[in-house]
């Protein structure tokens, strides 16, 4: 590479991600692929518009490459129609607004500290600024979402648009009793699955389809491709999203990551990516089972899906210094707000962690108490630098028998 600055590092990311355990349950590893249609020279070619309607010539390829990207989507979701433009999670939810919403309509979406996310309505998001947000939350004795309460807001508030699913959900979303309480009000039900859509696709959680008519998803996470975003939705509302993502948030697509997305929803269709999505699954729940055994609080007590969510002041700390040493060890996690946290945002209760990195790299249940006793020491010896970096050691010894995909140290 020419700009060896960027080169070197690009080396020193792609050395961090071989010697230490990925946590983090928003993040994967893409295959050779996946990234190689990333750095592909479709990302030289500028397309808005849609398939045969694009404002610039040159785009024939392009219509090929976004046509093959949407019906690899329809087909694997089961589903009639899919945008596969938006650049983002964000972006995608956006759309909905713009399809369905006027600015100061009421929308019911899950509160961002019992697991939402920020584009469901919270306040320092324009959702929260343009709209008028009603949020729903989680029983404070089982960590749950109570459908009797979203019912009860639903009835009252009146929202033109429901959403369903989170960022920090570890339990199984019941689609059909949203839809009950959307049907029930006159409410359009969008369901978020950027966390769970590679689940879904596997097997491992119950399908929003039919419950709900307009779900959004990232490309990446669970579903393991670049980073990008999809809506679907029913051919009955397919216009009304189309012109929301273009013109209404956006210009023209990033075409290698429509290609990257193609490529990646042909994986996801194999019979070994079914068997990941459910190996993502068993992982999280036995490394769920052995933090409970080293005495963790785990969130809703622990997890239906890739995710788990810890209440670590029972151990005398607090997420963000957590969530520190655990990178000084190697572990990569986030520090997360837990359901009625009394601290801020910025330095919560919780830590945030998941499998489908680590799954990714060929990691399996029995690997799971393994991490979950050096999750434990971390949290033991957090301010000393020195037993920190020694159990980095023993993280990246054990990291080289599981390369992971599309890396070369």
């Amino acid at each position: 590479m020419f700009d060896i600055e960027v080169a070197e590092l690009i080396a020193a990311e792609t050395r961090r991600q071989h010697d230490t355990l990925g946590l983090i349950p928003s993040e994967n590893h893409v295959s050779p692929d996946v990234l190689e249609a990333s750095g592909s020279v479709l990302t030289n070619k500028y397309s808005e518009g849609y398939p045969s309607r694009r404002y610039y010539q040159g785009n024939a390829v392009i219509d090929g490459v976004e046509e093959l990207a949407a019906g690899r989507a329809q087909e694997l979701f089961g589903v009639d129609h899919a945008n596969v433009q938006p650049l983002s999670g964000a972006a995608a939810n956006l759309a909905v607004y713009a399809a369905f919403l006027e600015p100061g309509d009421a929308v019911l979406g899950m509160a961002l500290d019992a697991g939402g996310h920020l584009t469901h309505g919270w306040g320092v998001s324009v959702t929260g600024k343009w709209f008028r947000p009603v949020r729903y939350g989680v029983r404070r004795d089982t960590g749950v979402i109570d459908l009797d309460e979203v019912r009860e807001l639903a009835v009252r508030e009146r929202p033109k648009l429901i959403w369903c699913g989170g960022t920090a959900v570890p339990r199984t979303i019941d689609f059909a009793g949203f839809a009950a309480v959307a049907r029930e009000i006159g409410a359009v039900l969008a369901a978020d699955i950027a966390h769970i859509a590679g689940l879904i696709v596997a097997g491992a959680h119950p399908h929003p389809f039919p419950h709900a008519k307009i779900v959004t998803t990232t490309t990446h996470k669970t579903l393991r491709g670049p980073r990008g975003a999809m809506i679907l939705c029913d051919t009955i509302y397919a216009k009304d999203i189309d012109r929301a993502v273009f013109p209404g948030l956006q210009g023209g697509p990033h075409n290698h990551t429509t290609a990257a997305i193609a490529v990646a929803l042909k994986e996801a269709a194999q019979p070994a990516f079914r068997a990941y999505g459910q190996q993502i699954v068993k992982n999280a729940k036995a490394l769920a089972t052995a933090l409970q055994a080293r005495g963790f609080r785990l969130i809703s007590g622990g997890t239906d899906n890739h995710l788990i969510l810890i209440d670590v002041t029972p151990r005398g700390i607090t997420g963000k210094p957590a969530a520190r040493a655990l990178h000084e060890a190697g572990i990569e996690c986030n520090y997360n707000t837990i359901p009625f946290d009394p601290r801020k945002p910025f330095d919560p209760s919780g830590v945030r962690i998941g499998t489908p990195s680590i799954t990714s790299r060929g990691m399996r249940e029995e690997h799971m108490a393994p991490i979950a006793e050096w999750i434990d020491r971390v949290l033991g010896v957090a301010d000393d630098q020195g037993k920190l970096h020694k159990i980095r050691a023993e993280i990246a010894d054990f990291c080289k028998a599981f390369p992971a995909p599309g890396i070369r140290v």
